[in-house]
């Protein structure tokens, strides 16, 4: 089974054949809100939106480690994580699909470990490639299956959130080698990575990054609902077959 977080623009999956809602507890707290299972084209999957089902979850207080846990404990076998972000590379205009490779991060404070018990021994993860290359690859060939443009690499630059970033620290970014900017993550990659859940990423562009083409002067929020709204059609398109295709 796999499960799919939603982010900024993806609250609920219109395409899951809901079955069932279950709220799980966590020994880390409450998740962002019920585990909502169902199938898309006969196959199960797991929806969770992390930002709460009426997204009033902040980035920095989202329940990362209660969200994975959850997940981990109904034993789902992969993750696709969906999230809006700015775009900092000069090829990548709002509406772009994107698929990372790399994240930077640049959070703080955040619980960003199930290792850090007072028992418990200190553990080291291998996370040179922060994202699964299985699903990374059958991400790029469902959208390759519909003709659906994505973008394939990119470096994530995880901030903290939820303001904004300013023009100079988009440009410290870009010269870090980021291409991309968002708020969610990091922790989330990492703990997947220690509960080895494989984990993929697909990025939804929703503006310029601050000081960027259309932002120059500033973000336009009045612009972002209709690009996420277009934009989030074709992922859950995405979705659909890559799920489909799992049963092949």
């Amino acid at each position: 089974m796999l499960a799919i977080i939603g982010g900024s623009g993806l609250t609920t999956l219109s395409n899951l054949d809901v079955s069932r809602r279950e709220v799980v507890r966590t020994p880390y707290g409450e998740p962002s809100g019920a585990l909502v299972f169902g199938e898309i084209c006969g196959q199960p999957a797991v929806f969770l939106p992390r930002h709460g089902y009426g997204h009033t979850i902040p980035p920095h207080m989202v329940n990362y480690r209660a969200n994975l846990w959850a997940l981990h404990h109904h034993q789902v076998r992969g993750i696709i994580s969906v999230a809006s972000v700015g775009g900092i590379r000069a090829d990548l205009q709002p509406g772009d699909l994107v698929l990372p490779h790399q994240i930077i991060d640049y959070t703080w404070g955040r619980k960003s470990t199930f290792f850090d018990g007072v028992a418990t021994p200190v553990t080291h993860v291998d996370f040179t490639e922060p994202y699964d290359a299985r699903l990374r690859a059958g991400i790029e060939q469902a959208s390759r299956d519909l003709g659906v443009p994505l973008k394939v690499g990119a470096v994530y630059a995880a901030t903290q959130g939820p303001r904004l970033e300013t023009a100079a620290e988009v440009d410290r970014l870009e010269r870090d080698g980021a291409d991309v900017v968002g708020m969610t993550g990091m922790p989330e990659a990492v703990l997947a990575r220690e509960l080895e859940i494989p984990y993929a990423a697909l990025n939804v562009i929703a503006n310029h990054a601050a000081g960027r083409a259309s932002s120059a002067n500033g973000i336009h929020f009045e612009s972002l609902e209709p690009v996420l709204r277009d934009a989030m059609s074709r992922v859950r398109a995405i979705i659909e077959r890559l799920i489909g295709c799992q049963a092949c």
